[in-house]
């Protein structure tokens, strides 16, 4: 059998690794297609590669194409395919040179996702950038750095950049821009930066942004890009025109599924694929025959709203890629949902959400309560003791866990994980009253943030 996939970052190889694990070359041969010049690799890290806390992008590449190739797997990057053939099994693709079709008899969709671009967005003019990918992310650096050498008139300083877009990417590009020495402004169409958790969270969120000298809009809505000179030279929004000598769009992204719907392959209700629990594409008439699809092009089911999303992220890639190499060698694996956790970090202020935040609550339905408290990440006093803010969310009647927020410094991000374990597991707030945590002066108070705020909430039941 041969086995053909689309892309080759996360959700694909996994899946060829898994399935070659499983089955031999005699069994199964494995062609896969990156559109692009790298695999595997780490595009989380691209915002701290900008920033210059971490080399790239060798760095950031977790298996190269020749390592895949040793283990079996022919990887062709700088290969687009451009076309599927259901009822003749074959894709068509496209590189440099020339454009041929390949057949095959079992389909891996892995071409993740697209990033968000309103028709302004679309621009030709120099200085402005996506950050979807590691060429992005080299991209963005040779400019950067072309200022800090002298070209285009001097260095970074004194240089204005314009991020657009106040999510979990336009947070971190803006703090890493600044790192790089330019005047910064951060423009959200919403209310507060980071809108997937509370108003209250998201405003201790703005507050460390401006911290950093970062300038930050929120409420405002970007109209157009002005250029010249082949050129970009400012951002007009419905509060005024910004400088800018750089734009960097953190727009979101969407599922890459265009080439799957041209072919006749079902979408979600998100404009993703749909799968089922072993990342079968599924449709009304059911499993779609010898295809299969893995990460950011694929819609998942939140587990305590039972809603569907979609819900970009790496962990979620490699575990679906996972289950569907697995299922593909004949195993057996499942993927059952998520939960939403996420975490983030802007200098030294941690961001950590799971579950659901308040507005999510309410548009699931839930009669909830909630409590918000402040503690610290050691004992009071311990040497290093910063402050940390909690806020959990439980269903009014019966006290199941429904989401926690988290924002704060040290330590405080990675505590989401034991309210994850406890969405999860659909615990209530007085069972994780009694949790036996780890407790030492230099790690944590008596009661930890997690065990107090779950008290507070677990009061007000």
């Amino acid at each position: 059998m041969r086995m053909i996939v689309i892309g080759g970052d996360a959700a694909g190889m996994s899946a060829a690794s898994q399935a070659r694990r499983r089955l031999g070359r005699d069994e199964l041969e494995i062609l896969a297609f990156e559109r692009g010049d790298f695999t595997s690799y780490s595009a989380c890290g691209i915002p701290y590669w900008v920033g210059s806390l971490v080399d790239g992008p060798d760095e950031l590449i977790a298996r190269d194409p020749a390592t895949f190739r040793k283990d079996g797997i022919d990887v062709r990057t700088g290969h687009e395919v451009t076309g599927i053939d259901l009822g003749a099994r074959t894709v068509t693709v496209r590189n440099s040179d020339r454009t041929f079709t390949e057949g095959f008899d079992l389909l891996m969709y892995a071409a993740g996702a697209q990033p968000v671009r309103p028709p302004w967005a679309d621009n030709p003019a120099s200085g402005i950038f996506g950050m979807q990918t590691l060429g992005d992310g080299a991209a963005l650096n040779a400019w950067l750095s072309s200022f800090e050498g002298g070209g285009r008139g001097g260095g970074g300083e004194g240089r204005d950049a314009v991020v657009i877009g106040g999510g979990y990417i336009g947070v971190e590009m803006a703090e890493a821009l600044v790192r790089r020495g330019l005047r910064v402004t951060l423009v959200e169409r919403s209310g507060q930066p980071m809108s997937t958790v509370d108003p209250d969270m998201g405003a201790l969120v703005a507050d460390a942004v401006r911290g950093l000298g970062i300038e930050l809009r929120t409420g405002v809505t970007v109209q157009a890009l002005e250029t010249s000179d082949d050129r970009v030279r400012a951002v007009v929004t419905d509060d005024g025109t910004i400088p800018a000598d750089v734009v960097v769009l953190g727009l979101g992204v969407r599922p890459n599924t265009a080439l799957a719907d041209a072919a006749g392959i079902p979408l979600g209700v998100t404009g993703g694929l749909a799968t089922d629990l072993r990342q079968r594409v599924t449709g009304p008439d059911g499993v779609v025959d010898g295809v299969w699809a893995a990460g950011d092009c694929t819609e998942v089911t939140h587990l305590v709203s039972g809603k569907t999303m979609h819900v970009p992220l790496g962990t979620h890639a490699n575990k679906q890629g996972r289950v569907a190499g697995i299922n593909i060698g004949g195993g057996y694996a499942t993927f059952p949902g998520v939960i939403g956790t996420a975490v983030t970090k802007i200098c030294d202020l941690e961001v950590a959400r799971t579950g659901l935040s308040s507005r999510e609550a309410e548009a699931a339905g839930f009669r909830f309560v909630t409590a918000t408290i402040e503690s610290t990440n050691r004992a009071g006093y311990f040497p290093g003791a910063v402050p940390m803010t909690v806020k959990v969310l439980a269903e009014k009647d019966t006290g199941l866990l429904l989401g926690a927020q988290i924002v704060g410094r040290a330590e405080a991000a990675k505590r989401i994980d034991a309210f994850a374990v406890a969405v999860w597991n659909r615990m209530t707030v007085t069972e994780m009253t009694a949790l036996d945590l780890g407790y030492a002066p230099p790690f944590a108070p008596v009661w930890d943030p997690v065990l107090i705020a779950a008290r507070k909430v677990a009061d007000k039941i």
